[in-house]
Order: structure tokens, then C-alpha cells, then sequence
């Protein structure tokens, strides 16, 4: 599988990589692509705290308790001014049904992809563009499907936003929404 990466996501990638980290673009940017659209943004996730992101690049940004550090490039091209890098996470407790109570960093890819959503958005390709699928993303891709990953009343309970971006996805991809997770 060929995924085209711009320049500065692979060169993110390889400078973590080359600093000893893993790094992978994940979520909506490998939906995208796999959809044959450009990303609207690039976020990658990566098992290098935010600290360690940040040394290691020194104009980035860290604003927020969810270990999203924020890259500055010298890119032109809209969307590539910024790149979100995201510690591999797991969140805890939704009391509020909404934002996590507590987010904790894990060691794992497979961790990370399972606290996401839906499957289209629990992908992850690194710079060799092998792609990590542990949910079958890219078969309800091909089917046209929007489906959680684990099960719906848990992923929904959590966030209920998602309700709505299962809509959204529907509506706007032309997709339908899986049976157990519609119901």
C-alpha cells in the first residue's frame, strides 16, 4: 500500500524515530488517505512522552493535559504549518460524558488505537507505510461502515459527542452506521 506523506510528516517521524521512538500518523489523516482525500491536519502518536518530544524538538508546544505536543514546521502549505504529536494514551472516566476525568500514557500502539472511537479512525501508518489495522478500519472502509471500536454503549457513554460524529461521518462519507452501533 502506497500512502503519500508529505515532507514534513515523514521528517517528523524519522527524527523521532531517529531519537530512539516510535511514530506513526494516525486517526482521520490515514482515513484520508485511504479515502484518496488530503488530510485536513496530521496527528501522529507516538510512545515518547511530551517532555522527551519537546526536547527534542524545541520550538513545539505543549498547552494542554492530554500530552499532545504541537510542532512548528517551516511548511507553506495549508495544514502543514502544524503537527500535532500525541503520547500513545488510554482516558479514564467520563463523568461529565464528555472529557476523560484522567489520561494516562501507555507503551503500546494497540493500546493507544483502542481507546479511539470508530475503526476508520483507529489506524496508524508509520513512515514505511506499513499500516497497523487491529480493528478493521480499512475493511469497513471498503464496506462503507461506521462501527466503535469495542462496544457502542461504552464508547458513546463515554464521550456523547460521538453520536454525533457517527452522523457526521455518515452523512458526509455517504457511509452507514453498523447495526450494533446504531441501536
Amino acid at each position: 500500500m502506497k500512502m503519500k506523506l508529505p515532507e514534513e510528516v515523514t521528517q517528523t517521524i524519522k527524527t523521532l524515530a531517529e531519537s530512539g521512538f516510535e511514530a506513526f500518523v494516525v486517526g482521520g489523516s490515514v482515513r484520508d488517505l485511504l479515502l484518496g482525500t488530503n488530510p485536513k491536519d496530521w496527528d501522529l502518536t507516538t510512545n515518547a512522552r511530551p517532555e522527551e518530544i519537546q526536547k527534542i524538538f524545541p520550538e513545539s508546544f505543549c498547552e494542554n493535559t492530554f500530552g499532545t505536543v504541537t510542532i512548528k514546521t517551516d511548511s507553506k502549505e495549508t495544514g502543514l504549518d502544524l503537527i500535532q504529536v500525541t503520547t500513545y494514551r488510554v482516558e479514564e472516566n467520563y463523568t461529565d460524558q464528555r472529557h476523560p476525568d484522567q489520561v494516562k500514557f501507555v507503551e503500546t500502539l494497540e493500546e493507544d488505537l483502542a481507546r479511539r472511537d470508530f475503526t476508520i479512525n483507529a489506524m496508524a501508518v508509520a513512515g514505511d507505510e506499513q499500516l497497523s489495522d487491529p480493528f478493521s478500519g480499512q475493511a469497513d472502509l471498503r464496506a462503507k461502515l461506521i462501527r466503535t471500536v469495542g462496544e457502542p454503549a461504552e464508547r458513546f457513554g463515554e464521550d456523547a459527542l460521538r453520536l454525533l460524529r457517527a452522523i457526521r461521518f455518515a452523512t458526509t462519507l455517504d457511509f452507514e452506521i453498523e447495526g450494533e452501533t446504531y441501536t
